[in-house]
């Protein structure tokens, strides 16, 4: 009878220890996180409420049966808030060395950077854009891009060429009045440029670059090791199982979804 209770009571003790070491696991649900969307092109549109990001975030509150806070902000509002560790999450995020020191990532997508210039800028390459002091670039405050994308920012950033926005649209505006020469653009928005007032001032020139990998943004102020760990494995679950995929295939051709996330 001894036997038997000590073999019952290592038995409970056993399983009490169970959940503890699951949860460890497991996104902890214990307070309401915040995940802030920033409007660009596919990603997010405040004007439908829809985008890429809008159905990832859906995801991971669904998969997780965490309570979030969701809210719109600009991109340089959410790296401040990020790094503060205001903010826990974000989406669609590229890594350098100043962020990783105070984020990290999740990587779920990857895609290469563009230049979109007016077709009167006689511009052949890109190259020619940087050596001509009249040109000036559009960029979006605090984003980053592929290696010789920022080169080309870094370089007209010292000799003042540059002109700064919170989002994308006031950028279009500025380059069909000719107030600026040329933006960096992305697949997400290809339906913007595809829009003929837009197509017919410009063309497409691509920066020699490899596709630079986008994730889930986590502030390491905010979030433990142990909980980045769990989110990271929440949404390598969302790539593995194609959930991921088929929400790039709502807003890209197959075969585009399938090269941006499997990488």
């Amino acid at each position: 009878m001894r036997r038997a209770a000590r073999f019952f009571l290592a038995s409970l003790l056993c399983c009490a220890t169970v959940p503890t070491a699951w949860s460890a696991d497991k996104p902890d649900c214990s307070r309401t996180l915040s995940l802030a969307l920033h409007e660009h092109g596919l990603l997010y549109s405040s004007q439908t409420g829809e985008g890429i990001d809008k159905d990832i975030a859906d995801e991971l509150v669904r998969r997780s049966s965490c309570k979030f806070s969701i809210a719109l902000m600009p991109r340089a509002r959410i790296w401040q808030l990020i790094e503060s560790g205001a903010l826990d999450f974000s989406l669609s995020g590229i890594t350098n060395d100043s962020r990783d020191r105070f984020a990290a990532f999740a990587w779920y997508f990857s895609n290469k950077y563009y230049l979109l210039v007016r077709k009167d800028a006689g511009v052949k390459g890109l190259a020619d854009f940087e050596r001509n002091p009249a040109l000036k670039l559009g960029v979006i405050r605090s984003f980053r891009y592929s290696a010789s994308a920022n080169q080309l920012v870094d370089s007209l950033e010292a000799q003042q060429r540059l002109s700064y926005s919170a989002s994308l649209d006031p950028l279009y505006r500025v380059l069909l009045e000719n107030r600026v020469q040329a933006m960096i653009i992305e697949p997400f928005d290809y339906p913007t440029i595809e829009q003929a007032t837009i197509r017919e001032v410009t063309q497409v020139l691509e920066f020699d670059d490899p596709p630079v990998p986008h994730g889930l943004i986590m502030s390491k102020k905010a979030l433990p090791p142990e909980q980045q760990r769990a989110w990271r494995a929440l949404v390598d679950e969302m790539r593995a199982d194609g959930t991921m995929q088929r929400i790039f295939e709502k807003y890209f051709s197959a075969e585009w979804a399938r090269g941006m996330t499997r990488f």
